[in-house]
């Protein structure tokens, strides 16, 4: 049975062809690549055509180690990087998978104490929905930077439905808690107001737009 690999996610697929998209990722067919030919590929070979003399033979074997010298130089360049060392831990680390659990468990609490302030006309937890919301607002630039770093670090910026999708989310998210941060605080007796379901539908919208990006990153980290 051939083994094939999505060049997007790394998932591995077995069959006689590779599937029509990737079911983690979403990547197109094309996007697969034979386990067989991939570790092939990597093998530098001289040209042995016989039509070719041991000098020519030499001269192959002597540029293709040129050529790996410059790829070995130009990594080790690259690695020296501070910048550049800092996204490598980032993504060997999983700090995007590990940060995104912070706004992803708070703003749950957040939406539920402004619809309790809203029934129980309780300002108090409008307060603590409010301070939630700050706390989700802070942790956010982090969650987008990680997210950000291993989209085109660890799926090589891939642009399948599936990653328009979570970026779409993650907008959202963010969109809508500016909004909902600035809206409470300039008017606090919002949910007072004949505006409160206005104010409600937005922080709902904020909550399902974080499920939804958490959702999808679930598949990518989970692929099964």
């Amino acid at each position: 049975m051939k083994q094939w690999r999505c060049t997007i996610c790394n998932y591995i697929h077995e069959g006689e062809s590779p599937p029509l998209s990737c079911p983690v990722c979403k990547a197109p067919a094309s996007k697969f690549v034979l386990l067989e030919q991939e570790a092939s590929s990597t093998v530098s070979t001289v040209d042995s055509s016989s039509d070719l003399s041991d000098a020519e033979k030499i001269r192959q074997l002597e540029e293709q180690i040129k050529v790996a010298k410059q790829e070995t130089t130009s990594e080790k360049t690259r690695a020296l990087s501070l910048m550049d060392s800092v996204m490598n831990q980032m993504v060997k680390h999983h700090i995007h998978p590990v940060s995104v659990h912070f706004p992803n468990g708070v703003l749950p609490v957040a939406v539920v104490f402004f619809v309790a302030a809203f029934l129980f006309g309780a300002n108090s937890l409008a307060t603590a929905g409010f301070f939630n919301v700050i706390a989700v607002f802070v942790s956010l630039p982090l969650v987008i930077a990680a997210g950000f770093v291993e989209w085109t670090r660890k799926y090589n910026s891939a642009l399948t439905w599936l990653f328009k999708v979570k970026i779409l989310a993650a907008s959202v998210t963010l969109v809508t808690c500016f909004a909902s941060l600035v809206w409470y605080a300039s008017q606090p007796s919002v949910l007072g107001s004949s505006l409160a379901w206005l104010f409600l539908v937005l922080n709902i919208v904020m909550l399902a737009s974080a499920g939804v990006a958490g959702f999808l990153g679930g598949k990518l980290v989970f692929k099964d």
